[in-house]
């Protein structure tokens, strides 16, 4: 028996503006709205807007909200000051990553805004892990918006209103609360810009708003390509319960300060950590002209003139930005870094090249 799709409170004007709709993780969300490739483009030249309010936002508060967070979180939240925020994970007891998330730090409590994809196992882990005295609110009355490019904010300025100088003024991963308006100087684009946290009664004057002030609006699409340029990871395909933020790229999110802060996973993190990764999230870069996609073998040449599987690519696409194929692999950690590496596609081995992330660099 097939069950409906959620909606979100944009969802009549997505369709108005010519959105092709598919299904994404039990939601209807708008792929593109004509042309991918030119939502691309227009976040990266002057700005874009992303409906995001299939998002889970979940409030923590009361007076045992820090020491949970601390058990429940790789990153520390309690060197966050009020006003500030940081990315991290929540891990299984295996030190494998059962959601990637943003913890923000408010006068009181904390917000988290976790994936849809994941929403009912965050949930689940969540209350299983309760700590004492701590009250979980999921705010599924709210709606979220991503306002993304170089002159994300110049456009935004009218909307903003009074808010504006001051949003302009956060550094990243900061952010202030105007009246009913969250503002986080946060985003997946690798794009100035910022996240508004709003009434879902208000979004739809929102985006017409922020529509009218030259933003586009820009689709699931666009949103993968322009995250994978800023080697941004995308939960279910970089990173799951398998996988550990050692393996994934994350191991900056994990705090090991204080020694004594037992986080769900640390164990099984330091001993892979003890071990040795044996796996390591790299850049790849096509030669010639192509498209990566996820799940193709990655091998290294042998000393016999062969092809060796050492690797599998997690993410990849073709970059509209640098015009080439890239992509997120995770390798061996054996492989040197100057290995000759090639990519199987339809019967080829094709040349990659190892490099760093990301593969643009961020204009926030």
């Amino acid at each position: 028996m097939s069950t409906a799709l959620q909606r979100t409170p944009l969802a009549d004007a997505h369709e108005a503006a010519g959105a092709k709709m598919v299904p994404f993780f039990g939601w209807e969300m708008p792929l593109h709205y004509g042309s991918q490739l030119e939502e691309h483009h227009a976040v990266r030249a002057v700005g874009g807007i992303f409906d995001v309010s299939h998002m889970t936002v979940v409030d923590v508060v009361g007076p045992g909200a820090t020491a949970y967070l601390q058990r429940l979180l790789t990153q520390d939240v309690a060197t966050l000051k009020v006003g500030e925020a940081s990315y991290g994970a929540m891990l299984n007891e295996r030190g494998g990553v059962i959601d990637d998330l943003i913890a923000y730090r408010r006068e009181v409590g904390y917000r988290l805004v976790v994936n849809a994809a994941t929403r009912d196992r965050d949930l689940a882990w969540m209350t299983e892990h309760l700590g004492p005295d701590v009250v979980l609110t999921e705010r599924d009355e709210l709606a979220m918006l991503a306002v993304q490019g170089p002159e994300a904010l110049a456009r935004a300025q009218a909307w903003l209103g009074a808010a504006a100088p001051a949003v302009d003024a956060l550094g990243a991963f900061a952010f202030l609360e105007a009246g009913d308006r969250f503002l986080a100087r946060t985003g997946y684009t690798g794009e100035a810009g910022f996240e508004v946290i709003l009434p879902a009664g208000e979004v739809v004057d929102a985006w017409a708003a922020l529509l009218a002030a030259g933003l586009k609006p820009a689709g699931l699409g666009a949103r993968d390509t322009l995250r994978l340029e800023a080697g941004m990871n995308l939960y279910g395909q970089d990173m799951d319960e398998t996988v550990s933020p050692l393996e994934a790229n994350m191991g900056w999110t994990v705090a090991w300060a204080p020694e004594d802060r037992a986080f769900l996973g640390r164990e099984a993190l330091a001993a892979q950590k003890a071990a040795g990764v044996p796996r390591r999230q790299v850049g790849l870069r096509l030669e010639g002209k192509g498209v990566l996609r996820s799940g193709l073998t990655v091998c290294q040449a042998t000393p016999e003139g062969g092809w060796a599987p050492v690797g599998t690519l997690t993410s990849g696409a073709f970059s509209p930005t640098l015009k080439e194929g890239i992509a997120l692999a995770r390798l061996d950690a054996g492989v040197p870094k100057a290995a000759a590496l090639a990519v199987e596609l339809r019967g080829q081995f094709r040349p990659v090249q190892r490099c760093r992330l990301p593969f643009i660099k961020k204009h926030s």
